[in-house]
């Protein structure tokens, strides 16, 4: 069975913080096909106000959880509690094409035309956004964006100016979250902030990364510090083994459907458990991206040596995991057998309208996307290419491909799919008529321009492997978004109805 709890069954206070209280939910298998209703969790009431001096060494007075850690060696305190504000200093400020105007003008406006940003090795400049697309003021936003970056001797800016041909721009990466991790930015242990929501999905890595808006942005530029609200955390301990026909994002829909859009508001979503343990840094990074939908503030999964690996070729850099202590204080932790989870998809227009992708079949779509983010990343498209190798047929709507990078996009046409008899992504993707995997960007994630590849210009029936379907998200307002992973998105391409992947796996 799927998910599904209408009930808790346990529920255990613990008080020796009276701060914040922490409640223990393990979640039921009831199944039903009826969305879960929202649960209030429990309120969060303001820390007591500590009034010992930070210690001189570092060193904690109480337990606290990873979040709490880093955001307390950010600050230079000892400790830090839920609810308390804290001057944080930020290890990587990340800017993307569409805010990077706005930030610019803000932070000359406010430190002056001549100001210098506060460390030019720190911040990093990625268009990403609307980049294949005629309309002029797309282009504005990256003409800017250069020209700050020049003039302010950036290090890490990744420009693109051909873009008849992104290859011809060696220096363009693409879609900034997963650029980022691909080259070497996300480090266990710091503080990223980026003026996009999905920065969360750097947390894989076992940092404190979230999102941030332009004024924000811009105050980081100018001083590499922000006024930072430390936030209470959720503990997710997924255990069990994972089926052969699930995917992180069906992880993280069953959890936003469990507690709702609103379950987690300004509250970190910390993974843990033996299944969090199996996951690829890729498939953590899927985790970590969608905790804003259910209005999370950060989501981390601690370093390990999955993570080390992954750094290894990717940054020289210093860095210093930490951990949460085992008698940290937690709001609520909630529990899920993961062996027992079927494939789902999130229901026009929420995240958390979960329903099982099987009591879905009848659901007649017109297009398939597979891209972003969340779910655009080479391991996507991997897990896509064995469905459509299984399935031995042809897709039945259009099917369109997005690589996050060029990286990603160079895996596609290079690396051999397991099984296939040495044939690559392209190979297959080409045997079972999708469209040839388009420039790496964002794309029709977020609607874009009208001539933004993909985007839905009608009111279409879309399977998507993005992470929002609220009304307009990916272009018209009438469009219908069904969120999935890619097994899903590839199984449904094949039928041409929303379908469960183990019909062909």
């Amino acid at each position: 069975m799927a998910f599904i709890s209408s009930l808790f069954i346990t529920c255990k206070k613990d008080l020796s913080f009276s701060a914040l209280p922490s409640q223990s939910f393990t979640i039921g298998q009831r199944q039903t096909c009826k969305k879960t209703s929202s649960k209030k969790i429990v309120s969060v009431v303001s820390s007591q106000k500590n009034k010992r001096n930070p210690s001189a060494t570092g060193s904690t007075k109480i337990p606290m959880t990873a979040t709490e850690k880093i955001l307390a060696r950010a600050a230079e305190k000892g400790e830090v509690r839920p609810g308390e504000n804290a001057w944080t200093n930020v290890d990587v400020l990340m800017i993307n094409d569409i805010t990077c105007p706005g930030i610019t003008g803000i932070f000359k406006k406010q430190f002056g035309n001549t100001a210098k940003v506060w460390d030019r090795e720190k911040v990093v400049v990625i268009p990403d956004h609307y980049i294949f697309t005629n309309d002029e003021r797309a282009h504005r936003n990256v003409d800017i964006a250069r020209d700050f970056c020049v003039e302010q001797d950036i290090k890490y800016f990744y420009d693109i100016q051909d873009r008849s041909n992104f290859r011809a721009n060696p220096d363009y990466k693409g879609v900034c979250h997963i650029a980022l991790a691909q080259e070497g930015h996300c480090r266990p242990g710091e503080v990223l902030f980026g003026t996009d929501s999905h920065t969360t999905s750097a947390g894989a890595f076992g940092q404190f990364a979230t999102g941030v808006g332009n004024t924000d942005a811009a105050f980081i530029l100018g001083t590499g510090k922000i006024l930072l609200k430390v936030p209470p955390t959720l503990r997710f301990v997924l255990d069990g083994e994972m089926p052969s026909y699930l995917l992180a994002k069906d992880l993280i829909l069953n959890i936003i459907g469990e507690i709702s859009m609103s379950g987690a508001t300004y509250k970190t979503m910390e993974f843990v458990g033996t299944t969090v343990e199996s996951l690829s840094m890729e498939e953590r990074m899927t985790l970590c991206n969608m905790v804003v939908e259910a209005g999370g503030k950060n989501g981390i999964v601690a370093a390990d040596e999955t993570t080390y690996k992954y750094l290894e070729d990717k940054t020289s850099s210093p860095y210093e995991p930490v951990f949460s202590d085992e008698n940290a204080r937690f709001l609520a932790r909630y529990r899920f057998d993961v062996s027992k989870m079927e494939p789902l998809v999130a229901k026009p227009h929420s995240p958390d309208n979960r329903a099982l992708a099987r009591e879905c079949n009848h659901v007649k779509i017109d297009r398939v996307y597979i891209g972003s983010c969340t779910g655009g990343k080479t391991e996507d498209f991997m897990a896509a290419a064995k469905v459509f190798l299984a399935g031995g047929k042809t897709v039945k709507v259009p099917t369109f491909l997005v690589p996050a990078t060029q990286k990603v996009w160079m895996d596609l046409y290079t690396l051999e799919v397991p099984g296939s008899g040495g044939k690559t992504c392209s190979k297959i993707f080409e045997e079972a008529g999708c469209d040839p995997p388009a420039s790496p960007s964002c794309a029709a994630c977020m609607g874009g321009p009208r001539d933004t590849f993909g985007r839905l210009n009608e009111p279409q029936v879309c399977v998507s492997t993005t992470n929002r379907n609220f009304p307009g998200r990916m272009g018209h307002i009438e469009g219908q978004i069904y969120l999935a992973s890619p097994y899903t998105a590839a199984a449904s391409a094949l039928t041409g109805f929303v379908t469960d992947p183990r019909k062909f796996l």
